[in-house]
């Protein structure tokens, strides 16, 4: 059986794309790696209008959704782009604010619009420092914190600036839903996705470029096998997202987590390795790509947690 993007979803990401590209992502995400959130907060306003962030938010808040499939190619565009900003954890916010009516009324309107920008701490929140709205996963509990301290620290991806919310606050739910670590996942599963597609175009056009020994060295097969394990492992990873989409599993959403993020982290090292040293300088905007497919690998659970979450949803009961 074969599943198929339709129409209106391919136009959707091209659309994306397309937006993406003319705002110069490369320069926005230096910018706010610098800790200078004009450029970013502008282009979320833009996403917000595309409606990116209203695919998580359920129609009755103003929303579109959830409409995970095409939430999962919106992703894979965000990534494509290395898109700065708590994007998985509007997600993750989104499903979790759903089940509490009095603060979805509140804020989940102007998240879908791109007018709220929020964030999810556990334990630290991703850009809680220029986030409007802080929640907190603390002892399974999903608390309303009053803000993040000011101090940020530094993180692998320098794009993903993590601080750490204040205590106290309002008590949300005793518990985290049933499901909503499943829509963080899955929205991380398709930004490394796309993270891993970009790395592995702009490998194959730098490989067609530089030349040794009078050729290309896109042309030795050495090079031609690492490419075509990197595209071999995407393009596996492609079908486990979308179906996984469709599906909405726990143990499907997992699965495809570590197909995705393993699969771009592959890509990643395959990418610095073909490029040799300039690979390895932060000037160069391949390094965007890099650091976001290793701190997507662990992001919303590592491959070992989400392998342990596969086994859990296919065994048997007793």
């Amino acid at each position: 059986m074969r599943f198929l993007l339709t129409g209106e979803q391919r136009a959707f990401a091209r659309s994306l794309d397309a937006l993406l590209t003319a705002a110069d992502t490369p320069a926005v995400v230096r910018s706010w790696s610098t800790g200078d959130h004009t450029a970013g907060r502008a282009l979320w306003s833009r996403l917000g209008e595309a409606g990116v962030f209203a695919l998580a938010v359920p129609e009755a808040y103003e929303g579109l959704g959830p409409l995970p499939v095409e939430l999962a190619v919106a992703f894979v565009e965000l990534g494509r782009h290395a898109v700065p900003g708590p994007v998985v954890e509007t997600v993750l916010a989104a499903a979790l604010l759903a089940g509490v009516p009095e603060q979805a009324e509140r804020l989940l309107p102007g998240t879908a619009a791109g007018r709220v920008m929020v964030t999810v701490g556990a334990p630290y929140a991703l850009d809680g420092d220029v986030a409007d709205t802080v929640l907190a996963l603390t002892g399974g509990e999903v608390w309303l914190s009053p803000g993040c301290r000011p101090e940020v620290r530094p993180s692998l991806d320098p794009a993903r600036r993590l601080a750490t919310p204040l205590p106290g606050g309002r008590l949300l739910s005793p518990a985290v839903p049933p499901g909503a670590l499943s829509w963080a996942r899955l929205a991380t599963a398709a930004q490394a996705l796309g993270v891993g597609l970009a790395l592995l175009d702009r490998t194959v056009a730098y490989v067609g470029q530089r030349v040794q020994f009078g050729v290309p060295i896109g042309s030795f097969q050495a090079v031609r096998h690492r490419l075509a394990d990197a595209k071999t492992a995407l393009e596996f990873a492609r079908p486990l997202l979308f179906g996984a989409a469709l599906s909405m599993n726990p143990g499907d959403v997992a699965a495809a987590k570590v197909a995705a993020c393993e699969a771009a982290y592959a890509t990643a090292r395959t990418a610095l390795q073909l490029h040799g040293a300039i690979g390895y300088t932060v000037e160069y905007d391949l390094s965007l790509w890099l650091t976001k497919a290793r701190a997507l690998l662990t992001a919303w659970g590592t491959p070992a947690q989400c392998r342990a979450a596969v086994v859990e949803a296919v065994r048997p009961g007793p």
